[in-house]
């Protein structure tokens, strides 16, 4: 087990890896990652309300690799990657059980603009849209790693769908925190907003991701629409 230090190193063995990449954070802070052979594990705290493990690479170099950093760093950090690599990680190490499947999706490519969305100046209003839309959100005002909001409003100026830019890295931006009013759905606010942020998010980063549902058929259609790809990832947990 060797610890990588630099971002270019990561990139370099995971195949710059867009999911990858991001749970890198630029490898700042508290942010630490190995590599056995060509496995790669990350260990980011609290990164979108998780201790993530993103875990990458041949089953047979990882297994030892995440042994040996989860009796390094503690089994507070839940693996996370490619929903297949982690069922196996599952059966392989008698610490792990699955604990949740869904998406990652990604996209390098800046959607058309939309005048109708745009950065809030503070966050008035978001957390009343999140309790009404969206109170599983990880994503909220004052949270750690979450930056800024961008909405659309109606034109008495009340808050009708938002998005934020959270737990971004240098390399890759990262957009949560989805919702829009019950009452205001189905107009195409929540593509609206996304697609501002998305677009934001590349002109910043170059690229961009984000986590959703599996079974959110809906959310997963309109950021298709916008150019995202979807693949199935999963977490687990130590015992």
């Amino acid at each position: 087990m060797r610890e990588i230090f630099t971002v270019a190193e990561l990139a370099r063995v995971c195949s710059d890896d867009t999911m990858i990449v991001w749970a890198g954070q630029g490898l700042g802070g508290p942010v630490r990652a190995w590599r056995n052979g060509d496995a790669v594990a990350i260990a980011a705290p609290d990164l979108s309300q998780r201790d993530r493990l993103s875990v990458w690479g041949p089953i047979e170099d990882l297994v030892p690799l995440v042994e040996q950093v989860l009796a390094e760093i503690g089994t507070s950090f839940r693996p996370f990657g490619d929903e297949a690599l982690v069922r196996e990680l599952t059966e392989r190490i008698p610490l792990l059980r699955f604990a949740a499947a869904f998406g990652w999706m990604d996209t390098a490519t800046a959607p058309p603009g939309t005048a109708a969305a745009q950065w809030l100046d503070g966050d008035a209003g978001v957390e009343a849209v999140l309790t009404s839309a969206a109170p599983g959100s990880y994503a909220w005002p004052g949270r750690s790693g979450v930056r800024r909001w961008a909405g659309v409003t109606d034109e008495s100026g009340t808050l009708l769908s938002i998005a934020a830019d959270a737990w971004s890295a240098p390399e890759v931006g990262f957009v949560a925190g989805v919702a829009t009013l019950p009452a205001a759905r189905g107009q195409g606010l929540a593509r609206q907003v996304c697609a501002f942020v998305t677009a934001e998010l590349i002109k910043r980063h170059g690229r961009v991701g984000l986590i959703v549902d599996a079974a959110n058929a809906a959310a997963i259609s309109v950021y298709q629409r916008l150019g995202y790809t979807y693949r199935a990832v999963a977490a687990a947990s130590a015992e």
